[in-house]
């Protein structure tokens, strides 16, 4: 990555536009290596300009990639946006499994030699936190869940690292696959090693009743997990805080250990992006990823519309043509999603993204997938499934941030590093890393963000700010709260597609 003066970027030799570093006025002289470019229009932080002239049809390159076509002829120093720059996306694609073997074969041996203290639980999981959590399986308990859990709180706050509940609307009168799906995704968080012990709090008439849950469920501990039935009891709090204490005292006699930083699984997401997520927060985040796969350990990459445009670099390196399959399966079974509602596939940067620079779903899509770094894909999963084995999946599901921080969860990760350039304040059930791609929004909501990626635009080395940020996330595992915990940002939103009846 090259800049001159802090003007701009340049973030591949072979792009054919540069990412201004700050707003930049028309008449700005910008040196290249071969020549200078006079802005003939004012470009906005975040945003792009041609440094070269584009005819009308041509290609245009951001991260050695095409983000799109230029739609008119294209002037050096023009502003390059939305107003010049289409998408060359197209429907469902046939794709050739050409595995990058080079690179997957760079990640062949895992040397482990980090380590944080957790909580190891006795099916062999580890925990980053000792909580205690009540899962409604229904929206109806919702309240009375959050009732129990003041009351616990205020009683044995000291034995455990706290109580919590995690409300949704979800769990009736819901059909098929999204009873299906809500199912699997209480199942996941009833079984995160977060939580040291679990109350399933339930009414009794819903379709998501036990009888229809516990099968779901499978085998459990019952010293760790306990349900109640709000129906079938006189008294619903005094035997649901019957049964938190005991949770709880259980729970208080457990304590941390040295653990291997492979017994760590970490959940990516950018939600909020600007122009500067690409470059600063989410390329951090795959050096992060690569570096926790070379320690064994894994993480979860998810938001599938955003990696449209970008996912022939995730097929590359998928491991086997079996997970190069399930990759297709994956990408084209979410465009087929958009189609049944008669949705545009490639419509996808929100109106805050495209004010902070992105002009395309192929610019967003090449930034998010950063986040991944270059580690082989090993694994796609399916909502609420568990990881199978070690290294960097992929996981179905939606770029709402909620949906996918609660997808991260219930598929393990234990901490989700969520990277922003215009900011979120929202938390997942498992601490929450904020990531800021710039300076300014970190300086302007410090109660928001955990960690200042801006810094890399400002001076900062990769290895610097990834060695920083690694020993950051060891200090979160072992115990260090983060932003979204210290101000009680914990929330769920569990993924539907059909009827409500």
């Amino acid at each position: 990555m090259e800049k001159e003066k802090n003007l701009f970027l340049l973030i591949n030799p072979a792009d054919s536009v540069g990412v201004a570093l700050q707003d930049l006025p028309a008449g700005t002289v910008c040196k290249t290596e071969v020549g200078e470019v006079t802005l003939l229009s004012d470009i906005p932080a975040g945003h792009k300009f041609a440094l070269q002239d584009i005819p009308a049809g041509r290609d245009i390159l951001k991260y050695g990639q095409p983000i799109g076509h230029a739609s008119t002829d294209i002037l050096q120093g023009e502003h390059v946006h939305t107003q010049n720059l289409k998408t060359n996306l197209q429907d469902l694609l046939t794709y050739t499994y050409t595995p990058n073997l080079d690179l997957i074969g760079r990640f062949s041996q895992a040397h482990a030699d980090r380590f944080f203290d957790g909580y190891v639980r006795s099916n062999g999981s580890v925990g980053i936190r000792n909580e205690i959590w009540i899962i409604p399986t229904v929206g109806c308990v919702n309240t009375t869940a959050t009732r129990m859990v003041e009351e616990a709180q205020k009683r044995w706050g000291h034995l455990v690292e706290g109580f919590h509940t995690f409300p949704h609307n979800m769990g009736c009168s819901q059909l098929g696959d999204d009873h299906a799906t809500t199912q699997k995704i209480l199942k996941g968080l009833i079984n995160h090693p977060n939580a040291a012990g679990v109350l399933v709090l339930s009414l009794g008439c819903e379709n998501n009743n036990l009888d229809s849950f516990l099968p779901v469920l499978g085998e459990y501990d019952p010293e760790r997990v306990r349900f109640l039935v709000t129906q079938n009891v006189d008294d619903e709090y005094e035997a649901g805080l019957e049964q938190l204490q005991a949770l709880a005292e259980c729970a208080s006699t457990m304590k941390r250990e040295k653990v291997p930083a492979s017994k760590l699984v970490l959940g990516f997401k950018c939600g909020g992006s600007d122009a500067f997520s690409g470059i600063t927060a989410n390329a951090l985040c795959g050096r992060l990823t690569d570096k926790l796969v070379r320690q064994g350990g894994s993480s979860i990459l998810t938001e599938v519309p955003e990696m449209f445009g970008a996912e022939t670099l995730l097929m590359d390196r998928a491991v086997t043509p079996e997970v190069f399959d399930k990759v297709v399966r994956l990408i084209n079974d979410y465009k087929a999603y958009f189609k049944k509602y008669g949705q545009t596939i490639y419509e996808n940067p929100s109106p805050g993204n495209k004010k902070g620079g992105i002009s395309s779903l192929e610019d967003k899509s090449l930034g998010c997938i950063q986040k991944g770094g270059l580690a082989p894909v090993v694994d796609v999963l399916d909502y609420g499934d568990p990881l199978r084995t070690q290294g960097l999946h992929l996981l179905n599901g939606s770029g709402n941030d909620q949906v996918s921080c609660t997808n991260l969860t219930a598929s393990g990760a234990q901490i989700i590093l969520f990277t922003t350039g215009r900011g979120n304040p929202f938390g997942a059930p498992v601490p929450t890393i904020k990531i800021s791609s710039n300076s300014d929004l970190y300086r302007r909501k410090p109660h928001w963000i955990d960690y200042n990626a801006g810094e890399l635009l400002e001076g900062k080395t990769f290895e610097e700010a990834e060695n920083d940020l690694f020993d950051q996330i060891l200090e979160v595992a072992s115990g260090r709260q983060t932003m979204n915990e210290i101000h009680g940002y914990r929330e769920i939103s569990i993924f539907r597609d059909g009827v409500i009846l």
